[in-house]
Formats: structure tokens, sequence, C-alpha cells
């Protein structure tokens, strides 16, 4: 379907001249213009919201017809999001959560608990989303665990399977081998193992976080999957808390997961299958349900912030035909770092994807072809003085754009004395991406797999988000990050190709319905001459192989943990949110679920 509408070119443009002088050792590149847009007034008609929603426009007496994305409408408004509030607040709370802490503290420092029990209690902490309050004291466990471990086949596979990744995923090395007494003399693994299903599913845990070329965990992944598969669907035993455990694996592996998501889950889990057979952990459980509660009253009044920010800037009136999608946003910033001190993270993160959401709709959809080069052209010299070279919604979206960027870089200068716009060149590179993708569709091109992907993990935005976060988190500043960061390292490209096929898996088929380029599955597709049932096994194959390569880089990179996490959490947030389709674009029922969860409903909690 193709929407009409008429834009006013007509606008008035001001801004003020801001120079930000560079500190010198940081200057990798030569800085583009530091002129910043200050107290900028957009003068329109009163119209204009109506007219740009619509799907003509009228430039210079010339007719321009429009595509329409046909977005379904916004869940969520801004007086639902006003409306959230939440008991959990005040010293009361603080207090009664200190308490509780302190408590779990202290069994995480039991003596007498065996090693097997306080690695499991480690998995259950970090499970239940609170492992951020004792990462000390998971480090010194998992230290002792690692110095005394020989590795010598005599522990079962479920033990060695829950040291083995608890290990790995706070970066141990830990040779693949351990697993070697469990393999036949074929180097398969025995099939005698298929009857301790709890020790499958650990081996299952612990096969995804293979690095490249480790084939004992290759073969772990295929042999566990085929038999949990089995157990679930020919599942005599009737256990139902394993089952669950194990079906809940199957759907998505614990480290793809993201962390709220999980804990959530985890939460009810924990209360129903293991608090009912161990008392013990009482304590533990009502922390987590605490400390979840008193998380999601702070990201209300976030999410209240940030929602009076995109009401004021009106995007969603002037730029109707764009995907409204802020508490989505928000998500996606929240899913990066969930942690409270990271509150400033989260304020950038949600408008820079609102951001990003919006232009990617005016290259995918709205966009002439010489407009979207005329946009293109003008973030190359990041001058505002060009803006009235573009049509009204072009300068709205500019505009604000431009603000918020020299607002995040002016406020480093003056914590950091470190000068950041050099690095935000990954939004030129972007909008780049954006426009060679936006020439293949205008000119019915259509690339090869390796192609696309060439452009496409920067077209989806992953390195303007991850450059955004390493300047957002209240961390120092290494000058090795910086000059690692401005060539992109490899563990940004990994980590934003996750994000680029797990977008594609859920996507593509809507977008294909609209008559868009084709995405990696369509690729493969016409390179190989297969169904899309078989190219979506194919790219299900790469997000693995690529997840390979991520835990790699992470153990390898020589960037700061706090960037590696990053890293990893945006390919975790996607994971989730396009698990039951487009969970950005078109959420679903159940993405509206996950979201009234987490921002909306409180566990209930017996005081």
């Amino acid at each position: 379907m193709v929407l009409v509408s008429t834009v006013s070119v007509g606008m008035s443009f001001s801004a003020t001249r801001f120079m930000v002088k560079p500190a010198a050792s940081f200057t990798l590149l030569k800085p583009p213009s530091t002129k910043a847009i200050h107290n900028t007034s957009i003068r329109s008609t009163s119209n204009d919201a109506a007219l740009v929603s619509r799907g003509d426009a009228c430039v210079d007496g010339k007719s321009i017809v429009r595509r329409s994305g046909n977005y379904p409408p916004p869940i969520w408004d801004d007086d639902f999001v006003q409306s959230l509030a939440s008991d959990f607040k005040g010293e009361i709370f603080n207090k009664y959560a200190g308490d509780l802490k302190e408590r779990v503290r202290m069994l995480l420092n039991k003596e007498d608990t065996d090693s097997l029990k306080k690695l499991e209690l480690v998995d259950s902490v970090q499970r239940l989303g609170v492992g951020y309050h004792f990462k000390n004291e998971i480090n010194r466990i998992l230290e002792a665990v690692y110095s005394t471990e020989k590795w010598d086949g005599q522990d079962n596979l479920h033990a060695t399977s829950l040291k083995f990744r608890l290990l790995r995923q706070h970066y141990f090395k830990v040779p693949q081998e351990a697993f070697n007494g469990f393999l036949n003399e074929s180097g398969k693994f025995k099939i005698s193992l298929t009857s301790d299903m709890k020790g499958m599913l650990y081996l299952y845990e612990a096969s995804y976080h293979s690095k490249t070329n480790e084939k004992i965990l290759d073969e772990a992944q295929h042999f566990t999957t085929k038999h949990m598969r089995d157990y679930v669907n020919n599942n005599n035993s009737k256990d139902e808390k394993l089952s669950k455990l194990v079906s809940r694996a199957l759907e998505l592996p614990l480290h793809w997961t993201e962390t709220r998501h999980e804990a959530r889950w985890y939460i009810d889990y924990f209360e129903t299958s293991v608090l009912a057979e161990d008392t013990n952990y009482s304590d533990l459980l009502r922390f987590a349900k605490l400390d979840y509660n008193m998380l999601q009253a702070i990201y209300q009044d976030e999410l209240k912030e940030s929602s009076r920010w995109w009401k004021s800037i009106q995007w969603a009136e002037k730029l109707s035909f764009a995907r409204a999608r802020l508490v989505e946003c928000f998500y996606w910033s929240l899913g990066s770092n969930f942690e409270p001190e990271f509150q400033y993270a989260r304020s950038v993160l949600t408008p820079v994807n609102a951001f990003i959401t919006t232009i990617d709709d005016i290259y995918d959809v709205y966009g002439t072809l010489e407009e979207l080069e005329l946009l293109t052209k003008l973030t190359k010299s990041w001058d505002a003085a060009e803006l009235d070279q573009l049509p009204d919604f072009m300068k709205i979206c500019f505009t604000d754009l431009y603000n918020k960027i020299n607002e995040v870089a002016n406020v480093f200068q003056r914590e950091h004395g470190v000068f950041i716009l050099p690095y935000f060149q990954k939004w030129t590179d972007l909008f780049e991406a954006y426009l060679v993708e936006a020439k293949w569709y205008h000119s019915g091109y259509k690339p090869s797999l390796s192609e696309y992907l060439d452009r496409a993990w920067l077209s989806i935005s992953g390195a303007v988000l991850l450059t955004h976060l390493y300047f957002v988190k209240p961390n120092s500043v290494k000058h090795e990050d910086l000059q690692c960061l401005m060539a992109c390292p490899n563990i940004l490209r990994h980590s934003a190709t996750i994000l680029r096929l797990a977008d594609d898996m859920a996507t593509s088929s809507h977008e294909m319905e609209r008559g868009d380029n084709p995405k990696s599955i369509q690729c493969y597709m016409n390179d190989k001459g297969v169904s899309e049932d078989e190219a979506r096994e194919h790219i299900k194959y790469l997000i693995t192989e690529t997840w390979k390569k991520l835990n790699e880089e992470s153990a390898e990179s020589p960037m700061s943990k706090p960037f590696i996490e990053n890293c990893l959490n945006l390919a975790k947030i996607a994971s989730c949110v396009y698990l039951y389709g487009d969970g950005h674009g078109a959420p679903g029922s159940r993405d509206k679920d996950r979201l009234l969860f987490l921002f909306v409903h409180p566990i209930p909690l017996d005081l």
C-alpha cells in the first residue's frame, strides 16, 4: 500500500557555532566540523505533522511518490509510561535489600560447602540476576577452582560441564580436552551419557562457549541437542523440573540470553523447583525478587524521562512514516547494561536507538535516492550550515541527531579531557552503508551473501551503538582502546554480524513482502539455488559460527573488559529481541509480555 502526503519545505534554521579543542594525543583522524546546534528553532506550519505522515511530497512543484513500511502503531504511549509506579523505593527497601545481600554473601563465603555445591550456587546467583552484587566473591570461588582443577575426568558430566562453562564465562583459559574422559575410542561422546539428562543439559550449555575449530565442543553441541530434543518429545520420566530447563535451553542457550530476561524466568523456576527441595536458599530467592523489583523501579523512572524526551521532540507526530518504538529502544539500552550505575549510558543509548530506527526507515522506505545522497553527504561534512539542502523531515532528523552527538561529546570532553567526535565517524559509515543498500534497491541489484554481509554488519548499526557505549559508561579511557576502536576491532564486527543475522531471521519475510532488498536468507537462496528453509538453516549455522568467533575474541581481545561485555551483551539482546519474530519493529504478544514483566509488573514478594 502506498500512502500520499505533501511536505512543506519552508523551514527556519539557526545554529550557534561551538568549538572544541581536540586533545592532541587522541586525535587519530581529522575532526569533523565541530559546530554544534543549540536552541535550534524549527519553524513549521501547523499541518507539518500530518503532511509528513502521508506518502508523497511536493517539492519544487514535483510530486514524489513515497513507499510505506506499513508499520503497526506503538503498543505503549506516553500516558501509560508516565502512569508507571513502584512501591519498591526508599530507605526501608534499601536497608532490607542490604541485609539480604549480606546473607547471600555469607552463603558464598561459607567454607564447608563442597566444590560442586558452591559452583551451583554461583550459577544460581548469576541466573537470578544478582551476580553483579558479588563479583569479588564469584571471582574468588572460580580462581580457587581453576587453580586446583586437573581435568582428569574423575568428575561426573554435570560437574565438569558446569566448571567449564563458568570458568570460560569469566575468561579463564580452559581447554576443550576437559571432556576427553567422556569420549569413546572414536572420539565421540559415549552413548551411555544420555541416561544422565542433567549432565547432557550442562554439557549443552558448556558447548556454547566454544571457539573456532574446537571439534570436541562442536560434537558436544550436536550430540546433546539431538538427545535433548528426543527427551523433550518423548519424556516418559515425568521429571517436569528438568524438562522445563531442557526446553528453555533448546529455545535459547544460556550464553545467548539477555540477563534480565533470564532473571525473570529463572526466579519463577527457582521458587518452584530449587527452593522446594532446599530451603537454605530462601534468602537468595527473596533477595533476587527484591533486587528485580527495585531495579524495575529505577527503570520506570528512566523510561518516564526518556518518554518525556521523545514526546518533546515530537518525532512520532512529525515523522509518523517511521516506527515509534521508544520503549523497545529503551529495552535495547537496558540489555546492553542493566546495572543501576549505568543510568547515563541508558539515557544516551535510548535516543541513539530511536534515531537509528527512524533513519533506517528513511533509507529503507521513505526517502528518495536523491534525498538519501544529500543526507549521506551531509553526515560526512557534519556541517549544520548545509541543512537547507534537505527536505523538512530530514532536517528534523539531522538536527536532533546532531545535537545529541555533540552533547555526548561535550560531556566527555568536560569530564575526561578527550575529544571524541572523530570516533563518531561510525555514524558516517552507517549512513554510507544505508546508501549502498538503497542504491541496490533502486537499481534492482541482488548482492551475493558475501557482498551483503560486508556491508550489512555496518548497516545494522552495531558499530555506532558499541562506540557510543564505550564513551558513556563510567570507565577509564585507554589510549590502546581508542586506537583499536577507531579501526573497528573484530570483536565489534562479530557482535554486529550476530545482530544483523538475528534481525534478518526475524524480519526478512515481511521486508521482502513490501519489496525491500534481499537479506542474508534471500542472498543465500540466490547464491545456491536452495529453498528458504535450507537458507534459514545456513544462517542459523552462520550465527553459531560467528558466536564462536565472538567467544574467541572475548578471550583474546586487547580491548578493556567493559567493552568486551558490551559486545557480548549486544549479541545477547539481539537474540532475545528477535527470538519470537520482529520484537522491535512489529512486537507480538510474547514480546509485549516480556516488557510488561520487565517494566510494569513487579514480582510478588512477602516481606
